[in-house]
């Protein structure tokens, strides 16, 4: 289903690929609006390519063009950079967060809102992004609200949360998502290489990674 306006709010490039990128080039293709608000440049990150191509001193810029390659791919029409610094967000005033995303809900009034589940998303910046985005929520009218999808991927997410609810057939943008994996290449080196071998091998290992890239499954969750 088409929604209006899709907001999504992630804390690193390739969060919005690695989380989520099956769902936002679906709406993307379906003619939705959609606003990456991606809060830092991921300049702490440990990966710096395989082989190394860069280093602490030019992994923020070249992270930047790697983030905008993949929005191009995935159909993201409106990417924010908001400025923050990779693992500070959660020695931020949170009021300082929450701010900042009431007024994007504000300005773009969204009727899907993808993010992380808060409690189960592991990185300090993640929980910090996500509790805020909900809190953001929160403050609004029950009838401003949007809906909200979040991905979870703690150890303990499923005793928790049980299944995913959010089941999505991805199939008709697997390869969007696919070329914006390949284009956070200081990240997904690996993981590239294996789908490469799975897809040039051909038969039940192709078909097998196809669809392994055709669904994606998130949790609702309700404020």
């Amino acid at each position: 289903m088409m929604e209006r306006h899709v907001l999504v709010v992630f804390p690193h490039p390739d969060d919005e690929t690695l989380a989520a990128g099956g769902a936002v080039a679906l709406q993307a293709k379906q003619g939705s609006t959609v606003t990456y608000a991606c809060f830092t440049l991921g300049q702490m990150g440990r990966n710096m390519g395989k082989p190394f191509f860069a280093n602490r001193e030019t992994l923020p810029e070249i992270r930047e063009k790697e983030l905008h390659e993949a929005c191009a791919a995935l159909g993201i029409s409106d990417l924010r950079m908001m400025g923050f610094r990779d693992k500070t967000l959660e020695f931020e005033d949170p009021e300082t967060l929450i701010g900042i995303i009431s007024d994007l809900l504000a300005e773009l009034k969204p009727t899907l809102l993808i993010t992380y589940y808060p409690g189960y998303c592991v990185h300090p910046d993640h929980e910090a992004l996500a509790a805020a985005t909900m809190e953001a929520v929160r403050r609004l009218p029950d009838n401003a609200r949007p809906k909200i999808y979040c991905q979870a991927f703690s150890r303990n997410h499923e005793t928790d949360l049980g299944a995913r609810d959010v089941l999505l057939d991805t199939s008709s943008v697997w390869e969007n998502k696919y070329r914006a994996m390949k284009a956070h290449k200081t990240q997904t080196a690996a993981r590239i290489e294996e789908i490469e071998r799975a897809l040039a091998a051909g038969g039940a290992q192709k078909e097998q990674m196809i669809a392994a890239l055709s669904q994606e499954n998130m949790y609702s969750y309700r404020v």
